[in-house]
């Protein structure tokens, strides 16, 4: 008798199971979604800290929703899923496709969030 194996997950599946915080935050930043700021900031902790795929450091839920705005409104593009890691219960990698007007046009984005509290306490991104 052949016992059968399911197949393996795919990103798109394991994004299903992400934290609530982490969901909200990729969710709100999708383009394809009219974000939400109250929505977006209420994913992260009130002294959270984003490092963004430049280098610059945002701090707090005012900074934070600064840098999605200017951020959000500069370039036109589509993001797909393709990756997703989780190392324990507070630390999770999520790689995004993303294609667009942006220079380039094609780049995979890796999001390195950390959380305590239910709660995005630092969120690094890196091309």
């Amino acid at each position: 008798m052949t016992i059968q194996t399911p197949p393996d997950p795919t990103a798109a599946d394991l994004a299903k199971h992400l934290p609530q915080a982490i969901t909200r935050y990729l969710r709100e930043a999708d383009p394809q979604h009219k974000a939400n700021a109250h929505d977006l900031l209420s994913a992260f902790a009130t002294d959270a800290i984003v490092i963004d795929d430049d280098g610059k450091t945002y701090t707090g839920h005012d900074e934070i929703h600064h840098w999605r705005e200017t951020e959000a409104s500069e370039y036109t593009y589509t993001v797909e899923v393709s990756h997703v890691e989780k190392f324990d219960d507070t630390h999770y990698v999520v790689t995004n496709h993303l294609e667009g007007d942006f220079p380039g046009g094609v780049v995979d984005i890796i999001y390195r969030f950390t959380l305590a509290d239910d709660l995005i306490t630092k969120l690094e991104i890196a091309p």
